[in-house]
């Protein structure tokens, strides 16, 4: 048996500049052309609830942008019932010739010990179907078709 991941990367380089790529992800009603799990998003303000479906899985979580800095940086922490479940973030960095971006999208678990935690996973499976100690797997498939989709999206044809 492996060990839980609690923290996973996935990175792509993209023929798109980085406030681009920044202004993309961050318009959160274009994240169900992104994610292969998010069919909606209501945002109100810097909260925001996301509407998820896998196979015949439907949940949502509710959410706060934490970092917002075009160019550089966009994540959001996501909660379930009050209980933080997770931080999802995108960060961009110029690629070494300097002709795009190394866009990185990273997800770390916050369910990390004591019994709000084991509520959390708890849900997290009734919800996704997908238990903890798999999730980073799922996430890091679902990670790879979201920056796919993003940087076809945002490159100039």
């Amino acid at each position: 048996m492996t060990a839980r991941e609690w923290t996973v990367e996935e990175s792509l380089e993209c023929a798109a500049p980085a406030h681009v790529l920044h202004r993309a992800v961050s318009d959160l009603r274009r994240m169900k052309e992104w994610s292969p799990e998010v069919i909606g998003v209501w945002r109100r303000g810097d909260r925001f609830v996301g509407f998820n479906r896998r196979a015949f899985w439907v949940w949502f979580t509710h959410c706060r942008i934490v970092v917002d800095e075009p160019g550089r940086e966009f994540a959001f922490d996501v909660a379930t019932f009050g209980l933080p479940v997770a931080r999802w973030g995108y960060r961009f960095a110029p690629t070494a010739d300097g002709g795009g971006t190394r866009v990185t999208e990273y997800w770390i678990d916050h369910r990390r010990g004591g019994w709000r935690a084991r509520i959390a996973e708890t849900l997290g499976l009734l919800f996704t179907g997908t238990p903890a100690g798999r999730r980073a797997t799922r996430n890091r498939a679902g990670m790879r078709a979201t920056l796919r989709r993003v940087c076809a999206a945002c490159e100039l044809p």
